[in-house]
């Protein structure tokens, strides 16, 4: 084959990947520091090569982000190389999406066609939770390419004797725990099962090969465990989110099954002290639960109440539930077309895949009871958008059996309808879009309907695949541009027209110029300390000093213990200690918003080590207020000697 040939031949792809690129890319650098909780850790591991290894919030390494440092490795190395910016920390984000859109359409292909695998990318390309996701520095966009990479591996291995290939699976969702715990293992039901059910081999070797992937994916995942265990606690940043300073303890209670059932990690602490009509405002505020602490909480922009219809309304149906309806069709109409197929048949097997993905992550998902964001989302998608792929092109093929066009007819009016409806609920969307979209349903079940089983000339088959194309995906891409056209900054990005916030992790202002000027004028090992990570996050972001985050992401690690804060003092390695709501994460305009009398609450709880350390410094150190501040000199005390 020809060079020309074989670029004619991959021109689609060619087209669908640098439209992706073009899609992410494209002022990607509005979005600024993104989520400055993220951005302060790549800050800090472009300065020191351990805050880069262990993920550390600060370059003088107090405490860790509450997530494993996958991503940040890969966005602090292109800070290394590159300089710290927001392009040279969103741009490898934005490539992760091509990489992901090819590596989707390479598993597609091998299961059910070339087309298949173009409408799977095409589709994940325009997820709108794809496009909020892969523009931002969470580490979600890591965690789903390496997702996909196990799921192209596998694919790979249900090719042949794939005992190398299923183990490299292994690798790739090690990798994917590394990036984001266990939400990167929920691709790994689907995994085994469709290896379990269609490999072909005996059922002896699949069993064997299974063996040797699990074994491959605690190689990949246990080696910066037990690094962790390894080294000594005293000498390398605290593990944010756990009780007890154990990765182990991260994995199993806040990152893990506490999100599930909603348990309190901590206790007594969180925001056990806040009163209730404040904690109350603070949900208000932000249209849902107070994620930042981790805790369970209504609806809104924080997620609907657990259940079902929670991955098909609000926030959460706006940046997944387009094509969900068609998928399940889709799932359903593979299983009855190829029912009489062999064991091995690799299209059944891909909806096996697909369609175990979807189910598992997105029913995990919906009854999630703890701080589920709705970009979380992003992790069903690539089960969606190959159902969307496998199911469409095998029931085109087989339009002319009356099953094939029955499910044909069936996704494209799910698909369509379905949007059509999610743009009539939501009055921020474009009107004109709805009726776009009613129209080209209506004209494309026309069409298919007009052709049956006959091929007809080649223009036909294209204004056809033309109308369900934007019957299905006009939707979507609305949302897609709604996401990528706003500015999105803070803890909970959002695709919805209606408003476009900081949430916590935000820049909410950042830090006063004056604070930040104290800062700048340091030379301790930190600069400052204050409540929680967010708050910490802004203000190394604004003076490129390092801040100390008491508390962590939530206030309520136990980190540092109030005696070694008192030694860390003692021998002048802390400038100044910064008290404010804002510690909390909660942004300037925030506060704004609240109650007089909440603005001044203690979010970090009485009782808690956050609560213990700012009691004694309020004790030995004269304060200034400093705007909405209150700037503590810890090398000037007062009253009672440290």
């Amino acid at each position: 084959m020809t060079v020309t040939a074989a670029l004619r031949r991959r021109l689609p792809l060619i087209v669908l990947l640098l439209a992706t690129a073009a899609i992410y890319l494209i002022g990607i650098t509005r979005n600024g520091m993104a989520n400055d909780f993220y951005a302060a850790s790549v800050w800090a591991g472009s300065e020191d090569w351990k805050a880069l290894l262990f993920g550390s919030l600060d370059p003088s390494n107090s405490i860790t982000v509450d997530k494993p440092p996958l991503s940040i490795w890969v966005m602090g190395l292109s800070a290394r190389i590159f300089g710290f910016s927001s392009a040279s920390m969103l741009v490898p984000q934005a490539l992760m999406a091509v990489a992901s859109v090819g590596l989707l359409y390479g598993a597609l292909r091998r299961l059910a066609g070339e087309p298949a695998g173009l409408i799977a990318g095409a589709v994940l390309a325009l997820t709108p939770a794809a496009a909020l996701m892969f523009r931002f520095n969470n580490p979600d966009a890591a965690m789903v390419l390496l997702m996909i990479a196990g799921t192209y591996c596998t694919v790979r291995a249900l090719q042949g004797p794939g005992g190398r290939w299923l183990a490299l699976a292994g690798v790739s969702l090690g990798l994917a725990f590394l990036a984001k715990m266990l939400e990167g293992l929920l691709v790994l039901p689907a995994l085994g099962l469709v290896y379990l059910v269609a490999a072909p081999v005996d059922w002896r070797k699949r069993l064997l090969h299974l063996v040797g992937a699990a074994a491959a994916l605690v190689v990949s995942a246990g080696a910066f465990v037990l690094l962790t265990i390894l080294w000594p606690a005293d000498s390398r940043p605290y593990l944010a989110g756990s009780t007890d300073n154990s990765f182990m303890d991260l994995v199993l209670g806040y990152n893990g099954f506490g999100r599930v059932l909603g348990q309190n990690h901590k206790g007594g602490g969180g925001f056990a002290g806040i009163p209730q009509d404040c904690l109350t405002a603070l949900q208000d505020r932000f249209g849902g639960a107070h994620g930042a602490g981790g805790h369970s909480g209504g609806h809104g922009a924080f997620g609907q109440q657990p259940g079902l219809t929670r991955l098909f309304t609000g926030e959460w149906g706006l940046e997944i539930s387009f094509l969900l309806p068609a998928a399940l069709v889709a799932l359903v109409a593979v299983l009855w077309l190829r029912r009489r197929e062999p064991r091995t048949d690799l299209v059944r097997a891909g909806a096996i895949l697909f369609g175990t993905w979807t189910v598992v992550d997105g029913l995990l998902l919906a009854e999630m009871k703890q701080a589920a964001h709705p970009y979380y989302s992003l992790s069903v998608a690539p089960g969606i958008a190959g159902l969307v792929g496998i199911g469409m092109w095998s029931a085109w093929q087989r339009r002319g059996d009356r099953s094939g066009l029955v499910a044909l007819l069936l996704q494209i009016a799910a698909g369509g309808g379905w949007a059509f409806a999610l743009l009539c609920r939501n009055d921020g969307a474009a009107v004109w879009g709805r009726w776009v979209v009613l129209g080209a349903m209506v004209a494309a079940l026309g069409a298919v309907l007009a052709t049956r089983g006959a091929d007809g000339p080649r223009w036909q088959r294209a204004i056809t695949w033309c109308l369900i194309a934007v019957s299905m995906l006009l939707g979507p891409a609305v949302y897609v541009w709604s996401g990528i056209a706003h500015s999105q900054t803070g803890g909970s990005p959002m695709v919805s027209t209606s408003e476009h916030r900081a949430g916590f992790g935000g820049r909410g202002g950042g830090s006063s110029a004056r604070i930040t000027a104290l800062l700048k004028a340091t030379d301790t090992t930190w600069a400052a300390a204050t409540n929680g990570s967010s708050s910490a996050a802004s203000m190394e972001l604004d003076s490129r000093r390092p801040v100390m985050a008491v508390g962590g992401f939530t206030g309520a690690d136990p980190s540092p213990t109030l005696a070694q804060f008192q030694e860390d003092v003692k021998h002048g390695r802390i400038r100044y200690y910064i008290a404010s709501a804002q510690g909390r994460g909660v942004p300037g305009d925030v506060l704004a918003d609240l109650p007089d009398q909440c603005r001044d609450v203690d979010l970090g709880g009485s009782g808690s080590t956050t609560g213990a350390i700012a009691a004694w410094v309020q004790q030995n150190y004269g304060s200034e207020k400093v705007g909405s501040a209150t700037v503590y000199d810890l090398t000037k005390p007062v009253g009672a000697h440290h």
